[in-house]
């Protein structure tokens, strides 16, 4: 077996189980996470904030990242910041800025590489700040996330290209698992001083992905991504209502 296959049979196995637990009535981007109530929300209260910026904190210090400038203040909107939820602990976070007159955080790192993506028209957004709280069901959690920032994103806010940070260890994932390209050598990133790439996705490319194969985790392998394994068309509607209603939409 490849170690793609292995890949996809390890990032696949916790789908098919939330999958086979899954019951219809969930509000509010409610789903069952190994028998255990999993819940993907907007960070709306300075408190819901603050706990997901200790979760940052904790997460990054174990690894040995600088925290303090991990996440700078630019002037202009604030980033939106996803929150996974188990009752009132955040177990998970990702935070969704989007481009305008102070440009993005990569912008210190990668200025040249973002300059030419704009002036090709890009309308761009990055991903930062995430993190997450133990392992267990950590890849289910991950997972959406990533579809919650594809929707706040993408289908609230009108952003076309999402792009990222990558440590370069994690490059090869990125590329072949979640369709993202590589768009810069490697670089030392002084924020939290560590390496990094910066990797770039098509949200138009994503969201003919998730149409396809969504929901149906058994053609992981077919696909040769991780698609198949976020929410089904349905589940990621009752997530879109939910962040809808946190955030608004100006698309």
């Amino acid at each position: 077996m490849s170690e793609e296959d292995l890949v996809l049979r390890e990032w696949s196995a916790p789908a098919v189980a939330a999958s086979a637990l899954a019951t219809p009535g969930f509000t509010q981007a409610t789903f069952e996470t190994f028998a255990k109530p999993l819940e993907i929300k907007a960070a709306v209260t300075p408190a819901v904030r603050e706990r997901a910026r200790d979760l940052v904190g904790r997460k990054y210090r174990s690894r040995g990242y600088m925290v303090g400038q991990s996440q700078p203040s630019l002037p202009g909107a604030e980033p939106v910041t996803l929150t996974a939820l188990k009752g009132e602990e955040v177990i998970g976070t990702l935070s969704v800025r989007f481009d305008g007159d102070a440009g993005l955080a990569a912008d210190a790192v990668f200025a040249d590489e973002l300059a030419a993506m704009r002036e090709s028209g890009h309308k761009l957004c990055e991903c930062t700040q995430f993190a997450i709280d133990g392992d267990e069901a950590s890849r289910h959690v991950q997972l959406n996330l990533f579809q919650a920032a594809y929707l706040a994103a993408y289908r609230l806010r009108g952003a076309r290209t999402l792009v990222v940070e990558v440590n370069p260890r994690h490059v090869g994932f990125y590329r072949r698992m979640l369709g993202f390209k590589i768009c810069s050598g490697e670089r030392m990133n002084p924020r939290v001083n560590a390496p990094a790439v910066l990797m770039s996705l098509d949200f138009c490319w994503a969201q003919q992905q998730l149409a396809r194969y969504a929901g149906q985790p058994a053609l992981a392998r077919v696909a040769r991504n991780l698609f198949p394994c976020f929410q089904s068309v349905l589940e990621e509607r009752r997530m879109l209502e939910a962040l809808a209603r946190d955030i608004g939409s100006v698309h």
